[in-house]
C-alpha cells in the first residue's frame, strides 16, 4: 500500500501515552510538517505553541477542566449515558484532557483563512507524528484556557487568534484498535 495512505488508515487518537519526553528535533519536524499544509491563498495563517514544561501542563489543565465540563453539560439531558461515562472518565484519570501527553502543540491562528487553514496544519502534524512512531489527538477541550489571563499572556494569545486543536503528542501506551468505518456517501454525476 501506498505510505501516506498506509498512513491515513492507520493513525488513531492516542489517549495514553508514556512518559517518555520527545526530542525537540522530532517536535520540529512535526511542526514543520504542519507548517507544509496547505493554507487559502498561501495566507499560512498559524502559528504555534509547544508546551512540554510539566507546571504549565498543569496549569492548562486546571483550566480546561473546570471549562469543559461546564461545556458538557448540555449532554446531561440529550445523552444521559454518553455523559456520564465522560464524567467517569473525568474521576478516574489523571488528566482526561491532555491525556498526560509529554508534548502539546498549540496551532493558532488568527484572520479570515484561519479556520479553512489551520485544520490542515494540525491533519498534517498528527500524520508526521504518526509517520515517527509516536501517538497524537487532537483535543478541543484542552483549547478551553482562554478565559485564563495568565495562560493567555504565556501563550501569547491576542483577542483575534483562535485555538485550533491543540494537538497532544507523545510515545503511546497502547495503541487503540481501528473504530468501525462507515462506507462513504459517495455521488458520481
Amino acid at each position: 500500500m501506498n505510505e501516506v495512505l498506509k498512513a491515513i488508515a492507520e493513525r488513531r487518537s492516542v489517549r495514553s501515552y508514556e512518559s517518555r519526553p520527545v526530542a525537540k528535533e522530532i517536535v520540529k519536524k512535526i511542526i514543520e510538517a504542519g507548517n507544509q499544509a496547505p493554507s487559502a491563498m498561501n495566507s499560512q495563517p498559524w502559528r504555534f505553541v509547544v508546551v512540554q514544561s510539566e507546571e504549565f501542563h498543569k496549569k492548562l489543565l486546571k483550566t480546561a477542566i473546570v471549562n469543559a465540563r461546564e461545556r458538557l453539560e448540555f449532554l446531561k439531558e440529550q445523552y444521559p449515558e454518553r455523559y456520564q461515562a465522560i464524567l467517569k472518565r473525568y474521576e478516574e484519570m489523571e488528566d482526561p484532557i491532555y491525556y498526560s501527553a509529554p508534548v502539546i502543540v498549540f496551532v493558532i491562528g488568527s484572520g479570515i483563512f484561519a479556520d479553512l487553514s489551520c485544520p490542515l496544519a494540525c491533519m498534517n502534524m498528527m500524520l508526521a507524528a504518526h509517520s515517527m512512531g509516536l501517538g497524537s489527538c487532537w483535543v478541543y477541550m484542552g483549547s478551553l484556557i482562554k478565559d485564563n489571563e495568565e495562560i493567555k499572556n504565556e501563550l501569547e494569545l491576542s483577542e483575534d487568534e483562535k485555538i485550533f486543536g491543540p494537538i497532544v503528542i507523545g510515545y503511546p501506551k497502547k495503541y487503540p484498535e481501528p473504530p468501525p468505518k462507515k462506507e462513504p456517501q459517495i455521488k458520481c454525476i
